[in-house]
């Protein structure tokens, strides 16, 4: 799928990251879905067709939201990661941490890229008295198809995290979506 919501077969079913982009902007493109603040909590509801489907934090708004559900970041974590785009799925009660990579040249994003057990699992344990799981999924680009990165995307998979290259399919995330 391409930015603006048509792909292969004119279906709308997922976000295309060609570069760097805003994830909540890039939502809002999809036909069907509206990203708008809901009257007294915390981060941005995601919206199918008028209906609630998901809600959107970034950074401090994830702990703002812990906070709203009586959760003690404090008590569970000694410091705070700060998710870079955070979509709690409703009916599946899953938290999704989104990580765009996009790379030209080597840098200090291989390192990044063995991070996500970690950060997983302590967002698992900052989400345990909530019941909600937690999916940590990395949206690459083409550069890391290279066979350098063969190991360190088999260990990705192997800590029980996910990457994708490119896009991320609406499906994947547990999202609606409907063929134009």
């Amino acid at each position: 799928m391409k930015i603006g919501g048509l792909g292969g077969g004119n279906t709308t079913t997922g976000l295309n990251f060609e570069q760097k982009v805003d994830f909540q902007e890039l939502i809002k493109s999809i036909p069907g879905y509206e990203l708008n603040k809901i009257a007294d909590k915390v981060g941005l509801g995601l919206f199918f067709e008028h209906n609630i489907v998901a809600r959107c934090f970034r950074k401090y708004d994830f702990y703002k939201f812990l906070e709203e559900e009586g959760v003690d970041w404090k008590n569970i974590i000694s410091k705070r990661l700060l998710p870079d785009d955070a979509l709690l799925v409703i009916l599946q009660e899953t938290l999704y941490i989104i990580e765009v990579k996009y790379q030209q040249v080597t840098g200090s994003v291989d390192e990044k890229l063995q991070t996500c057990d970690f950060k997983r699992k302590q967002y698992l344990k900052l989400l345990a008295p909530l019941g909600v799981k937690v999916e940590y999924v990395y949206v690459l680009n083409d550069w890391f198809k290279k066979p350098e990165y063969k190991d360190v995307l088999d260990y990705i998979h192997s800590v029980n995290c996910h990457y994708k290259f490119n896009e991320l399919h609406l499906s994947w995330l547990g999202l609606p979506s409907f063929n134009k």
